[in-house]
């Protein structure tokens, strides 16, 4: 995973706030929970004195309970109290674990991974997305993020693998794709054609008025948005279980329809119709090997996958960027 990175990890309807959840992220096995001011807490999901699940313990005004001696645990990881030892008795400072960094806005929350000396005020977020209603849907995918990420920006198997829904008109000959990046932000630009046979494909400089075009988003290290129209959106969040499995968050976002009965068939529907697409991507991703990508692997490119070159790139950059970091 790229180090030093806000990184979506949940929705915030996924953490409820009476009880503690168990979670795997980045190979890691975590315990989550809100404290009374609702505030996302994180730690380490194995107590420092018998190595059992934190998360199996239950939330005591605010702090967790290990659920096999009653070690009281705050948000920092530290144990603040040991019910043998008695109220009264110090607890040691080595008895912690890691904490994590939380942060939550949008329906969604952020997990700081990296190095706590370089944590960044605020994750990015597509904020205009606030003008919209949305409606969403959760998949495990059993592929590393990267891959699930990079099907995203695949340009070129759209109409095969999606020939049935967004697929359809049989355009293969890709134009360019011309890729734009911005910081941390790659946004590519898509022109597919149908082949008539005759026709060569346009290299990426040569596309002119390229904003015009629809065109994609991603910003690292794991959200992407689909700028269907002025007014539909696709959002994913991409989220690393471990090396071999990913969570994928996919929202359908609208500000066409705004009553409230009507806005919310309106989304559902899309709900419906983005689990239909989801699906026929994740039939084929799963069989790709290896599940991990990489800058330097045994794939013959195309042009056409331009914005999975630039992604690579980047990621390799960042993650040398960042000591201490790891594919």
């Amino acid at each position: 995973m790229i180090c030093n990175q806000w990184y979506v990890i949940l929705e915030s309807k996924e953490l409820k706030s009476k009880k503690p959840l168990r979670i795997k992220r980045f190979g890691q096995n975590m315990s989550v929970w809100r404290d009374e001011n609702s505030h996302v807490c994180c730690i380490d999901d194995r107590c420092c004195h018998r190595g059992v699940s934190l998360a199996c313990g239950k939330i005591i005004k605010g702090k967790l309970e290990c659920p096999f001696h009653g070690f009281i645990y705050d948000k920092s990881g530290k144990v603040v109290m040991i019910p043998a030892n008695g109220k009264n008795h110090a607890v040691p400072d080595s008895m912690k674990v890691k904490a994590y960094k939380t942060f939550e806005a949008y329906g969604l929350i952020w997990l700081w991974w990296g190095d706590d000396a370089k944590t960044t005020p605020e994750p990015f977020f597509f904020k205009e997305l606030e003008q919209f209603s949305y409606s969403g849907i959760k998949d495990h995918w059993n592929v590393h993020y990267s891959r699930a990420i990079e099907n995203q920006l695949d340009v070129v198997h759209v109409p095969f693998i999606h020939k049935s829904t967004i697929g359809r008109g049989n355009k293969t000959l890709v134009n360019g794709p011309k890729v734009v990046r911005e910081g941390e932000s790659l946004t590519f630009y898509v022109n597919n054609i149908e082949d008539d046979g005759k026709t060569v494909p346009l290299k990426p400089d040569e596309i002119v008025n390229y904003q015009s075009l629809f065109h994609l988003q991603f910003h690292y290290p794991n959200i992407w948005q689909n700028f269907i129209s002025e007014k539909i959106r696709a959002f994913a969040a991409f989220v690393p279980v471990d090396e071999e499995n990913t969570i994928v968050y996919i929202r359908y976002y609208q500000r066409l329809v705004k009553i409230p009965v009507l806005r919310e068939l309106f989304n559902y529907l899309g709900k419906i119709s983005s689990i239909v697409i989801l699906r026929q991507d994740k039939r084929v991703v799963i069989t790709q090997l290896p599940k991990k990508s990489a800058l330097k692997m045994d794939e013959r490119l195309i042009m056409g996958d331009k914005p999975i070159i630039e992604y690579r790139k980047h990621r390799q950059e960042l993650i040398d960027l960042n000591t201490g970091s790891s594919e």
